[in-house]
């Protein structure tokens, strides 16, 4: 952090030892342990605030991205329903108006005077020699 050897710390400790004198010096060097030791717990709490706070945001960016993800699939399964339903609504259409509007079948034999043209559904007309037998 401060880049101190061990010859610094020697010439800080002898410089301490006179100032504070021999009485002071364990009491202000634990006072500056336990001063040192906060320090360093608060500055590893700041890091540890700033790193939650950091993969909190990288969170929120990709829980945005999955929702907007979620939202343009949910835009094109509904553009591709619509597509899919008015394609068959236009298959069925032409075809349910086919049946309705289609006059009936016509023949080019007209029917004589005096005569009922046959249906598709009635029976079949029996002949005279059918009869006899």
């Amino acid at each position: 952090m401060f880049d101190v050897g061990l010859s610094e710390l020697m010439v800080i400790a002898i410089v301490a030892l006179v100032v504070i004198g021999p009485e002071r010096l364990p009491k202000v060097a634990r006072t500056a342990g336990l001063l040192l030791g906060r320090l360093q717990r608060y500055v590893s709490d700041v890091k540890s605030d700033i790193n939650r706070e950091i993969q909190l945001d990288e969170l929120k960016k990709l829980q945005q991205q999955m929702t907007d993800q979620v939202t343009n699939l949910q835009a094109s399964v509904t553009h591709e329903m619509r597509e899919m339903e008015s394609s068959v609504n236009d298959a069925v259409e032409p075809s349910a108006t086919d049946v309705a509007v289609s006059p009936a079948p016509t023949s080019d034999a007209v029917p004589a005077v005096g005569t009922q043209a046959a249906s598709p559904l009635a029976p079949a007309p029996v002949a005279a020699e059918t009869l006899k037998s």
